[in-house]
């Protein structure tokens, strides 16, 4: 059986969090039988076609990129013949471009959108878009949603209900070496205080601008890891206000990453817009076992991040809250409490191994199906 996945990007070395669910995929699903390859855009389709973890990500050459949506008159030609090959074509949205392609040719097999968001930012777009948006939703075979709070949030994926699966994401502990002690005892050193940390791209809709502003009344030190478009202004926020509790470390090695979350009083992903689809981050910090801080923003945040079982959640840009929230974290008992519901919570619903599983039962049941059905 072979299953051709299209997604926009995938690279082996700079995966995101779409990305990273293609390669589990992939990866995963060989130890199945069912090969994979993968077709995305690149400006250099020759030298980032490269055979990867058992599969092949090949390239279409980016044309032209508009309001984050790749073109590529070459993906078309790329597509049928992938696509020819396939038992199954898997799809991850949102991309415009790949409905395009999907519905100018279409495959003849049986089809799989995995619906990681809805389209948050481009909303004037959106409007011209929705056509085809809706063309194309209602002519794959299913959809599969992320998580249940997703499904029930999203008003797309209510019209497509009848057609829809839930698989949530999910991460292997193999691919998160443990920190050497050595390297712990530096970041303790450097950090001698209770923590509480943030990893992530610095973006508009992660809410950091509300953690800064929480932060002033948390007797803990605060550790931003990552970089991004934001670094600037929040830098300027955390100045500003005079804190010295608030620490930008930039980006950090996995190692140290894994370093930092062994050692955090408690995880915090304070994102407010639903541009926050699901929060890989807090995935992994249920797999190290860490009680963990979120907004209810009515996405797959708060299915990772249950409320009053592995930490709490509050309402979006709520500094008090918020800042209430790690305080009371920084108790023994309810830290101890929500972490081993936390890790639990991985076990038996965020390993890679089930997400993978219950991929290779949906291809396998559609394997073959009459496009009718």
């Amino acid at each position: 059986m072979r299953v051709l996945h299209v997604f926009k990007t995938y690279h082996p070395d700079t995966f995101g969090g779409v990305e990273r669910t293609i390669h589990a995929i992939a990866k995963g699903a060989l130890a199945h039988g069912i090969q994979s390859d993968v077709l995305s855009l690149s400006r250099d389709p020759a030298a980032n076609t490269v055979e990867f973890d058992g599969h092949m990500a090949y390239k279409a050459k980016l044309d032209l990129e508009f309001a984050s949506t790749g073109f590529s008159r070459e993906a078309f030609s790329k597509f049928r013949d992938l696509s020819a090959k396939a038992d199954v074509v898997h799809y991850h949205f949102p991309w415009p471009f790949m409905d395009l392609l999907h519905l100018l040719h279409p495959p003849g097999k049986p089809t799989i959108v995995t619906y990681h968001s809805d389209i948050v930012k481009q909303k004037l777009l959106l409007q011209l878009y929705k056509p085809l948006m809706h063309r194309f939703l209602s002519s794959v075979t299913r959809i599969v949603a992320t998580s249940p709070n997703y499904l029930e949030s999203s008003e797309v994926l209510q019209r497509y209900r009848d057609k829809t699966d839930v698989i949530p994401i999910g991460l292997d502990e193999a691919d998160y070496p443990r920190a050497p002690q050595k390297l712990k005892d530096h970041w303790r050193s450097r950090f001698p205080k209770p923590f509480f940390l943030f990893v992530g791209v610095l973006r508009y809709y992660k809410g950091l601008h509300t953690l800064i502003e929480a932060a002033k009344k948390v007797d803990a030190d605060i550790l931003i890891a990552g970089k991004g478009p934001m670094e600037g202004q929040l830098k300027a926020q955390a100045t500003s206000a005079g804190l010295t509790n608030v620490h930008f470390l930039g980006a950090v090695s996995d190692l140290d990453k894994a370093a930092l979350l062994e050692l955090c009083t408690a995880f915090v992903f304070p994102s407010h817009m639903r541009s926050e689809a699901y929060g890989l981050s807090l995935v992994e910090a249920a797999m190290f076992g860490k009680p963990m801080i979120s907004c209810e923003i009515g996405t797959g945040t708060s299915f990772v991040n249950k409320h009053g079982e592995t930490g709490i959640v509050v309402p979006p840009e709520d500094a008090g809250a918020l800042g209430s929230g790690m305080e009371l974290m920084l108790t023994a008992n309810a830290g101890r409490t929500y972490a081993n519901h936390s890790i639990d919570h991985y076990r038996i619903q965020l390993r890679a191994t089930l997400m993978i599983q219950r991929y290779v039962a949906l291809f396998e049941k559609l394997r073959g199906q009459e496009l009718w059905n």
